[in-house]
């Protein structure tokens, strides 16, 4: 596929996307990558804009350079914004207490500890949601809760090879001190994703180094 006819598949699933206000979105590819730039209305837009251009078969990686633009009706004081952070990160039962958030000019900086992978992108996620929002920044830590990292790269392994999206037979598993090493090929982002989501799954995995390729 050339370059113009990867862009062009990419901006039909942006307009596709009912999440998503592609008016004011360009798109532009080389060899593969592809370059998203333009304003949205919403930091959740601007995710989702990344999650459908890697939606697209021949996506190799995707730049989101897309600028989150808050119309004057939106705009949140940033106390006001921490406040709505906190309350919803409060209520949601997969995150601990032990999150915390800051706001400065609109942009979320999340810190604290967490023992799960999980509860860290949910925290993310659930951040990103909110109104008024322009970004988010993620300096939360995993803990892994002082579980054992023995024998975890066979259990990644197997649990690769129970995922039907994953085929285990193109990825490397290494593991040290908490930090896990993924290597090989994929053959979609929706396989990257599976591929890292089962190593954050292991006990005693602090830190996931991606190494992944998405070929075609």
């Amino acid at each position: 596929m050339t370059d113009e006819a990867l862009a062009l598949s990419v901006k039909d699933e942006l307009f596709w996307d009912p999440k998503v206000d592609s008016e004011e979105i360009a798109v532009s590819a080389d060899d593969g990558t592809i370059m998203l730039r333009g304003t949205v209305g919403s930091f959740r837009q601007k995710r989702d804009a990344k999650k459908a251009a890697e939606r697209v078969h021949g996506v190799v990686y995707v730049e989101n350079d897309l600028t989150v633009r808050i119309l004057t009706n939106g705009r949140r004081a940033d106390a006001d914004l921490r406040g709505d952070v906190l309350q919803a990160l409060l209520l949601d039962s997969l995150i601990p207490t032990t999150v915390d958030a800051t706001v400065e000019d609109g942009y979320v900086t999340l810190s604290g500890t967490v023992d799960w992978q999980y509860q860290r992108d949910e925290a993310t996620f659930v951040a990103g949601n909110i109104l008024g929002v322009t970004g988010v920044g993620n300096e939360i830590l995993v803990g892994g809760a002082g579980r054992t990292i023995s024998g975890v790269s066979d259990a990644i392994q197997k649990a690769f090879k129970r995922d039907a999206k994953i085929d285990a037979d193109d990825l490397t598993v290494a593991a040290s001190d908490g930090t896990v090493t993924l290597s090989g090929s994929v053959r979609s982002w929706s396989e990257h994703d599976a591929a890292l989501a089962a190593a954050w799954a292991a006990p005693g995995v602090t830190n996931v180094n991606d190494r992944l390729a998405v070929s075609y």
